[in-house]
């Protein structure tokens, strides 16, 4: 049974794809050990919380952007293949919705048309599946799109074995002063989960599709340990985010920061509250000194005194990227020793540093 089990386990690995389903009976036939193909199974399509569930210790994991237009996939692996050797659990790939923007015509006259700069978030999801065989998360939003065009992609996600899905809001477009839903779309991040845990179910959006099949997302939600900015104290966010464990989220994923203490005192606030589901914690170096300023304004979060007085001292950027890589290794050693889940590093355009990190902790 060995030498049969060694074979099946060998063409799992070597043709992940949707053509594998195809071939399933006759592996069956020929290989009848139930137990060798639940493994291969497995081994290919795990919800995050199975990950979880089966880890001996803390994961490790990693987010990205999808390219800039024009650029091919080869730019996604070239990004990734630094930090495969750390064997992540599992890869999320961030979405971005279209911007408006005014394009001067040959007869001088402006026209308003719809960009999306960085496009391609399924299709990167999948071709990281199929590329490292490991599973891969895409962010799904609620701005720019219709509840309808999002059924429609959930049902494309379904097709293609991407059951991974961390669910959000999204932030407002760049001409807009506050978020403003699409016609027809959802306003609230718990108003996008409800439809993921509906197709779960089973239902959609329809009323005459009976028995409708049920989709097997395992969809997550964002945590704010410093609260999302729109909340007026942490306890309404918290509040929220109960809600969402409620309505079926199955882990949370936490926005960056840098002070450990307001992780675990979040942590300790959220099962406080009842909330029991994994959080897991989202981890940013800071490279150089202009992200001081940059990422309290656009995400929120506070600089730790001692971060910041290094940081500036610093006379060169390289001197800076060292500072602020020490200063996510100690971070991640403490997290490490706390029992976090999953240590999620956020690469946006910084693999090496993140491979740095990653070295000295796994």
């Amino acid at each position: 049974m060995n030498g049969n089990f060694s074979k099946i386990q060998k063409l799992f690995e070597n043709f992940y794809s949707d053509a594998i389903c195809f071939y399933l009976p006759v592996i069956i036939q020929y290989y009848p050990f139930k137990n060798s193909i639940v493994y291969c199974s497995q081994f290919f399509y795990m919800k995050i919380t199975e990950h979880i569930e089966q880890a001996k210790d803390t994961l490790i994991s990693f987010e990205v952007l999808p390219p800039l237009k024009g650029k091919t996939i080869n730019s996604v692996y070239d990004h990734l293949d630094p930090l495969m050797e750390f064997k992540p659990s599992w890869i999320n790939v961030t979405y971005h919705r279209s911007e408006s923007m005014f394009k001067k015509q040959l007869d001088g006259t402006f026209e308003k048309v719809e960009v999306r700069k960085r496009p391609g978030t399924v299709g990167i999801c999948a071709a990281i599946m199929n590329h490292y065989k490991i599973d891969a998360v895409p962010h799904i939003i609620c701005g720019g799109f219709t509840t309808r065009e999002t059924e429609d992609a959930l049902i494309d996600l379904d097709f293609l074995g991407i059951d991974n899905v961390l669910v959000l809001r999204g932030d407002a477009a760049k001409n807009e002063a506050s978020f403003e839903p699409e016609v027809g779309g959802h306003k609230l991040g718990i108003d996008l989960l409800r439809q993921v845990i509906n197709m779960n179910h089973g239902i959609y959006l329809d009323d005459d599709i009976k028995n409708g099949g049920k989709t097997k997302f395992c969809a997550g939600v964002a945590g704010y340990p410093e609260k999302h900015f729109e909340a007026p104290n942490l306890e309404i966010d918290l509040n929220r985010l109960k809600e969402k464990a409620d309505a079926g989220a199955e882990y949370i994923m936490t926005q960056m920061f840098f002070d450990n203490q307001k992780y675990i005192d979040f942590v300790k606030s959220c099962r406080d509250m009842g909330i029991t589901i994994p959080i897991i914690p989202g981890l940013k170096p800071i490279t150089n000194k202009k992200q001081l300023s940059v990422l309290p304004r656009i995400f929120h979060v506070d600089i730790p005194t001692d971060l910041s007085n290094a940081i500036f001292k610093a006379k060169t950027d390289a001197e800076c990227e060292q500072i602020g890589t020490e200063w996510l290794i100690q971070q991640s050693k403490e997290l490490k020793t706390f029992g976090v889940p999953v240590l999620h590093y956020y690469t946006l355009g910084k693999p090496r540093v993140i491979r740095d990190v990653a070295k000295a902790i796994f």
